[in-house]
């Protein structure tokens, strides 16, 4: 595997030469500043190229560009209203100019309206680190009584329903402000910020998208730059919904293995790939992670290492964020699983051979804590968990390793 990391650019805490010294070997990152459906120019990639490139003297980092995540697909395109075709062909556009920079992985989602969604950013564990969590119960809350979804209350069980009246009824005003942002917070990096009177449009924009007419939408899509991708030599790696079931009415189409699978075969080319990340997919009890790398690893492109502790066996429900080797995914066996992918690679001859990942996301330990970098991405954290994924991947590979 190629050890990658995500930077958030020049704003981001975590720099060029933290990444160095975590023994990072390439960079993912993307050109967040650039408002979603523009063009992303070549003197904008090629600048973000040399930020890369440099150590904070000025000296060679040694590092490259090597995955886009995310060129943003934007709502337009999605519910195809609005300037979705010119959307399409500036997103065509983009990824032309990235390709002739040399950058040739390009992570995407198709998720509505949010890219991701946590109900805590800073959860406290037993031993003081802080991570992610995502407590259906505080959602209902938020969906029912914060932002006051016409037909929320429908989408959840009365038990379920009950208790989350409880709980927003224990909350004080700061919290539920606390909870809302954190829903709501949406891509780190990204140019946009979300209110709540900016959700209930974007949700009302959604209502004639039923899941059906967002797979229509999704291959329209696949159909215009999947080709373009193949022709030119990109890979394409699409990222699952995280979580991966339905929330605030909208539809969820790249959850389970069958999404993928079927999104495969819609534009069955080699360039309409994967992003696998465990930990997205792994919030889902039906999720086989291993099985998914070892039935559908011939178009995975990028690959996101983390892991989840789910609270419930139930397909929705809470669960956090978990060490990279201590949630409910055998990290292990994953990894087993990508290595033989890479040996079948290696032999067929393929140019791909080895795969980029990055340590996704991670617990916020020792200085990590009170830095203020963005949720998820702590430098200690991910540091951590790149080394114990190093550490596994190296004990497999071993000549005495049968």
């Amino acid at each position: 595997m190629l050890h990658t990391w995500r930077w958030f650019g020049p704003k981001d805490r975590v720099s060029i030469d933290d990444m160095l010294q975590a023994g990072v070997q390439g960079v993912v990152t993307a050109l967040h500043h650039i408002p979603t459906g523009a063009v992303w120019s070549p003197e904008e990639i090629a600048e973000r190229q040399r930020l890369v490139s440099v150590m904070k003297d000025g000296g060679p980092s040694g590092l490259a560009w090597d995955v886009v995540e995310s060129l943003p697909v934007s709502e337009a395109i999605k519910t195809q209203t609005g300037d979705w075709r010119e959307h399409v062909a500036n997103w065509i556009t983009s990824m032309r100019h990235l390709k002739d920079a040399g950058i040739d992985v390009l992570c995407y989602n198709f998720m509505p309206v949010l890219d991701w969604t946590r109900t805590d950013l800073s959860w406290r564990r037993p031993n003081g680190a802080t991570c992610m969590r995502f407590d259906y119960v505080d959602f209902a809350a938020f969906d029912i009584h914060i932002l006051q979804r016409k037909g929320a209350a429908e989408d959840f069980p009365e038990e379920l329903r009950d208790e989350a009246a409880r709980r927003f009824a224990a909350m004080d005003e700061a919290r539920r402000e606390q909870l809302a942002g954190n829903v709501v917070y949406g891509l780190p990096g990204a140019a946009e910020s979300f209110s709540l009177e900016d959700v209930r449009a974007l949700l009302d924009s959604y209502a004639p998208v039923t899941d059906a007419v967002l797979r229509r939408n999704f291959h329209d899509f696949l159909e215009q730059v999947a080709p373009v991708a193949q022709e030119i030599g990109m890979r394409l790696c699409c990222h699952p919904d995280d979580p991966p079931f339905g929330l605030l009415g909208l539809p969820r189409v790249m959850s389970t293995e069958a999404d993928y699978a079927e999104r495969m075969a819609a534009v069955d080319l080699p360039a309409n790939g994967i992003t696998l990340c465990s930990g997205s997919l792994g919030a889902r009890p039906d999720n086989d992670l291993p099985g998914m790398m070892d039935r559908l690893g011939d178009r995975v492109h990028f690959l996101h290492l983390r892991n989840v502790r789910r609270d419930t066996d139930a397909i929705r429900g809470s669960f956090f964020e978990d060490e990279h080797l201590g949630g409910q995914t055998d990290m292990v066996a994953l990894i087993a699983a990508v290595l033989r992918e890479e040996a079948r690679r290696q032999q067929a001859g393929r140019e791909d051979a080895v795969i980029p990942m990055r340590p996704d996301h991670g617990q916020d330990i020792l200085d990590d804590i009170g830095r203020g970098g963005q949720p998820g991405y702590p430098a200690i954290g991910r540091l951590k968990g790149l080394a114990e994924l190093r550490g596994v991947e190296m004990a497999l590979s071993h000549p005495t390793v049968a």
